[in-house]
């Protein structure tokens, strides 16, 4: 597929009245510090007919205006401190076409493809970017990156939906809470849980990657959806042997269940350690509340382990019941001492975040990480002409999976799973069991 940029521009913040000085700056937070420090990016597709360019582009400034951190820049305070830079350089704003249709140009599980469907995450100091593809059958897909110190995930889809709102004529409500500055640690400080090894490495420590014959060009990404009486009935058998009256959710059955598929799917020794990552955001853990409005990271992960072998042979509610504990662990006292922690002795110790990115981490085995998306309604996000019919990321990892709203609209959950080919073809005939033993 031959992508033609027709134009890239740098398109900066619309204010209807005075614009605020550009002198301005935000602080990062302890939380930002501590998330990856890269850009990602994601890929939405929508049929014909789309909005033109100038509508999204029109709407982009308006939104900017509201979330000016998006148009700035990284920089560094006076006391070598980083910042975001409230200056309005603007974010990267590109057109480009291909004078193919869409659906037999582009598939969505090949990650050579759809890089060529955003700009480049490659030597960048634009903080958001933003290319519309279009295609000859009239099919529109919109290509962005996002820097994470910028936001997480819940922060970034208020964005994306108020981008939408723009474009289509409707007031950005509500407005994004800015303030980076609420989290100050107590005094005296109470490190009631240990972040050494978990939120923190020290320098320089060498990482230790899986020693496997595959390499990310092996990876391939498949989509399971899983439908709300499955879900139904996955929760179910989950729930019947956790020794309480209190059923586990419906994303700690499913994820239990991935894990188990997934494992088993690897091949992975019996006497072999898994563990799943999955972030926890703090707007629902600190109290007093943060509101849901906070525009910024605010999210730390639970990590639940097992033995291969007791994963495998113990029953859904085994699985359910780690991940279930070690999110329940990420509560506000341990958000607390995180924050006492990251101010008090992160640089006494010369600490750095063990969520350092590196090319290396396109391969978790025999880890997972969860990326959940489902309490964003993805196909909201509208640009003037109707929700996508397809929200994707764009650079699989290995093991990283990703749960998203079906669009359906029925209940029903979509799963984007990242496998090595090998691999595949046993997920395939295990992810859809429910039984006690895969």
């Amino acid at each position: 597929m031959k992508v033609k940029i027709g134009s890239s521009k740098l398109v900066k913040p619309f204010y209807e009245g005075n614009p605020p000085p550009i002198t301005d700056y935000t602080p990062l937070s302890v939380f930002d510090k501590v998330t990856y420090n890269q850009h990602e990016a994601n890929i939405c597709a929508y049929k014909h007919p789309t909005p033109p360019s100038a509508i999204i582009e029109l709407g982009l400034r308006k939104t900017m205006a509201a979330y000016r951190e998006c148009a700035g820049r990284l920089g560094i305070d006076g006391n070598g401190e980083p910042i975001i830079l409230l200056n309005d350089e603007g974010v990267r704003f590109v057109e480009a076409s291909v004078d193919h249709p869409l659906n037999e140009t582009v598939h969505f599980q090949s990650s050579p493809t759809l890089l060529s469907l955003h700009p480049s995450l490659e030597g960048v100091v634009e903080l958001f970017q933003v290319q519309v593809t279009r295609f000859s059958c009239g099919s529109m897909v919109v290509g962005f990156t996002v820097h994470h110190l910028v936001a997480d995930g819940y922060a970034m889809r208020n964005f994306l939906i108020a981008w939408g709102e723009a474009c289509r004529g409707l007031d950005i409500n509500p407005l994004p809470f800015r303030d980076r500055t609420i989290f100050s640690p107590r005094n005296p400080p109470k490190f009631e849980f240990e972040h050494r090894g978990v939120e923190y490495i020290t320098k320089n420590l060498e990482k230790v990657f899986p020693i496997i014959d595959n390499n990310v060009e092996d990876i391939v990404v498949h989509k399971v959806h899983y439908s709300k009486e499955f879900l139904s009935k996955l929760k179910a058998r989950a729930s019947s042997m956790n020794g309480t009256n209190k059923p586990f959710s419906t994303f700690e059955s499913l994820v239990a269940h991935l894990w188990r598929a997934i494992t088993k799917a690897r091949g992975l020794n019996g006497f072999e350690t898994t563990q799943v990552r999955i972030p926890v955001d703090g707007r629902y853990r600190l109290n007093p509340r943060v509101p849901n409005e906070y525009f910024g990271n605010l999210v730390l992960w639970a990590f639940a382990g097992a033995k291969v072998d007791n994963l495998l042979r113990e029953p859904l509610s085994y699985a359910a019941k780690l991940l279930h504990e070690a999110v329940m662990k990420v509560d506000d006292s341990y958000f607390k001492s995180f924050i006492d922690f990251a101010n008090y002795k992160v640089k006494e110790e010369d600490l750095v975040p063990s969520a350092m990115p590196d090319t290396k981490e396109s391969i978790l085995w025999p880890n997972l990480e969860v990326a959940s998306w489902l309490r964003f309604p993805c196909y909201d996000l509208d640009f003037g002409g109707g929700g996508p019919y397809i929200f994707t990321p764009s650079s699989p990892i290995e093991g990283m999976i990703f749960l998203l709203p079906s669009f359906t609209r029925d209940g029903s959950i979509d799963v984007l799973v990242p496998l090595f080919r090998e691999n595949l073809t046993t997920f395939k005939q295990i992810c859809y069991f429910q039984l006690a033993n895969l």
